[in-house]
């Protein structure tokens, strides 16, 4: 999730290193860190008073009974039926990466359902996959909207950083403190905004927000993800102790880790 200094006219950042991204399966684009926040659900942090539902953990097939309700709630009965249908058919191009085709159909079962909060977060996530920022930032501020869920609030501030709008990504940060979200959703969060400072050459203030504690394991894959970008702070603070100290962590638990022999062959 690192994107340049500036983003061009374009909006999608150029080509660079993924040296704030935390763990992945390999790759270097936006898409393979946002299937991770995009697919993230609600963990099992006690402050949270109720799970929450997100139309990622849908599998391919029958629609579970809560998407045919929500559907239900905020559709006209004539055209119920139909975006069920597409979307249902938008979950499964999603489910098999096939972003593109599923921002067409889910773009179809949005004007039959504009007032559907399932249909507006899988379009949103289907568009932030493929690297279209304003209309993912578009649709999960209304999926937000809609639910006062929190849960994609990191992937928005993801979409603002690829757009520039660093003012934005600080505004949004700041409500998310506001909000009592699950443990999480809060990594997440603080492992955009900490490479979004890191960014700009706020390190010190980077480091306040990922500083990562115990190093305990097993971790969390968020957890993880926070070590990561907490390497790379300690880094640029010059801190290469702190730095070797979580690369081996980080190491110990993935060592697969896309970035990470980078990060070696800084210190």
């Amino acid at each position: 999730m690192s994107p340049p200094p500036t983003s061009p006219p374009s909006g999608k950042p150029p080509n660079r290193r993924p040296d704030s991204r935390p763990p992945q399966r390999g790759g270097d684009s936006r898409r393979d860190e946002a299937r991770r926040l995009g697919s993230r659900q609600n963990g099992d942090d006690s402050r949270e008073r109720r799970p929450s539902r997100t139309i990622t953990s849908v599998p391919t097939g029958t629609l579970p009974r809560w998407v045919k309700d929500e559907i239900s709630r905020a559709t006209s009965k004539d055209r119920r039926d139909a975006a069920l249908r597409l979307l249902e058919q938008g979950i499964g191009q999603f489910a098999d990466e096939r972003y593109r085709p599923a921002i067409e159909t889910l773009t179809q079962a949005k004007a039959l359902a504009p007032r559907s909060s399932t249909v507006r977060e899988l379009l949103g996530l289907a568009n932030y996959y493929s690297e279209r920022w304003l209309p993912a930032l578009q649709e999960l501020r209304a999926f937000r909207r809609l639910t006062g869920e929190s849960i994609h609030m990191p992937v928005e501030m993801d979409s603002l950083r690829a757009l520039g709008r660093h003012s934005d990504v600080d505004k949004t940060w700041e409500a998310f403190q506001e909000i009592d979200s699950n443990r999480e959703t809060q990594q997440e969060a603080a492992v955009v905004y900490a490479s979004h400072l890191l960014d700009r050459g706020r390190v010190a203030d980077a480091w306040r927000v990922i500083r990562p504690g115990r190093l305990v394991s097993p971790a969390h894959e968020s957890d993880v993800r926070r070590w990561f970008v907490a390497a790379r702070v300690a880094l640029a603070a010059g801190d290469k102790d702190a730095a070797r100290r979580l690369v081996a962590a980080v190491e110990k638990e993935a060592p697969a880790t896309f970035g990470i022999e980078d990060l070696k062959a800084q210190l």
